[in-house]
């Protein structure tokens, strides 16, 4: 009979040839999700189905479960897996118009802006970019464009747009800035062509927009920039419609509260000045997520921070009530009455309802992934 280290070192043989053939799969798996790009890009076929996702996954989880697998285990490997496929497929795209249809970014060069020119370019678009240097021979390179994206920041938004009323007639005017209604209103004053509004829900570093959120904001001649519309779903973008008023309100709470409420927290832990990696070899998974989104934040721009909070005056109104609501909080810790947080808490779950409880689900998911991710990084 062999002994325990001879019986290990053999299973562990058999686990890393079954690794192996894992990584063979996914290399056959990976060759196969390009040939689907390949093909999706000479159709004109969206990169992301949701049907087509949701399908595949669910009948994994019927497999797994026949097997023993654990459901959930099967999941999280093909989400992963899918996201990868994604960029595999993220190469070429068809041209939802003519090919080499002239496509302006003014911000071309910014983070975002390169983005948006790169996704252009692989879609056969003749793209012009424009920036300060271009910018005096602006109304010559935009004679006879059909699409202008205007992906500059905030603060010059609004007088960028103001420049632009000499664009032909047919040409489609947007912008991507986070807020809505300021620069909508801007290019309908400006512009008597199609106008859209865009709010991309995502950063720079995101390597496309597969799977991502665009916010769509309607101008006019809605029918003029559908093929515009039909490029973003091509290239796998999950397209949602607001009036600007309500998507400058959503934001509110959206970015300002969030970025404000982390560089608040980043404030209070930079002037209590606790030593921070204690804090993080003594946290629990939850805070460390919750303090490397904070940590986010201070990683980035913070001119691009300082716009979007100081953007609007109704944005201090809210903060106001925020802090109100946090000074009654304490209140409640002052005088120690426990059964009114109780009470409050309770309220605050019901107002959330069933969602609380798919963040919770959810959020274990995040956790687990953010603490495998941890131990990785001790070793």
């Amino acid at each position: 009979m062999t002994d325990p280290q001879t019986q290990l070192e053999t299973l562990r043989g058999q686990i890393d040839e079954l690794d192996q053939q894992l990584v063979d799969l996914l290399a056959k798996r990976a060759a196969v999700t390009t040939q689907v790009g390949i093909i999706k890009s000479q159709t004109g076929m969206p990169t992301y189905v949701p049907e087509r996702e949701a399908q595949l996954i669910a009948s994994r989880r019927a497999q797994a479960q026949q097997q023993g697998v654990p459901p959930d285990l099967v999941e999280d490997l093909l989400r992963r897996i899918m996201r990868e496929s994604y960029l595999t497929q993220n190469v070429q795209y068809r041209c939802a118009t003519l090919p080499g249809t002239k496509v302006a970014v003014i911000g071309g060069r910014g983070a975002l802006g390169k983005l948006i020119v790169s996704l252009f370019e692989r879609s056969h678009y003749d793209v012009i970019v424009i920036d300060q240097t271009e910018w005096p021979q602006a109304k010559a390179m935009l004679a006879g464009v059909k699409l202008c994206i205007v992906a500059v920041p905030i603060k010059q938004t609004i007088d960028i747009i103001n420049t632009l009323d000499y664009l032909d007639d047919d040409c489609v005017l947007a912008d991507v800035t986070s807020i809505k209604q300021a620069p909508l209103d801007a290019m309908l004053a400006v512009h008597k062509g199609p106008v859209v509004g865009l709010h991309p829900m995502f950063g720079p570093d995101a390597p496309g927009m597969v799977k991502q959120v665009v916010i769509i904001c309607h101008g006019r001649q809605n029918e003029q920039y559908q093929w515009f519309l039909e490029q973003m779903i091509t290239w796998g973008a999950q397209l949602t419609v607001s009036n600007a008023s309500e998507h400058d309100a959503d934001m509110a709470y959206i970015q300002v509260m969030r970025h404000f409420t982390s560089f608040v927290y980043g404030a209070h832990l930079h002037a209590e000045d606790p030593d921070l990696s204690s804090l993080i070899a003594h946290s629990s998974p939850i805070y460390r997520l919750e303090l490397a989104m904070v940590g986010r934040l201070f990683a980035q721009d913070p001119n691009l921070y300082a716009d979007i909070i100081f953007n609007n005056t109704e944005n201090l109104a809210l903060l106001k009530r925020f802090r109100t609501r946090f000074d009654e909080a304490i209140h409640l810790f002052e005088t120690n009455d426990k059964a009114q947080f109780i009470e409050q808490f309770t309220q605050i779950s019901k107002w959330f309802g069933d969602y609380a409880k798919t963040c919770l689900v959810d959020s274990k998911q995040l956790l687990l992934k953010a603490d495998d991710d941890r131990m990785l990084r001790k070793k």
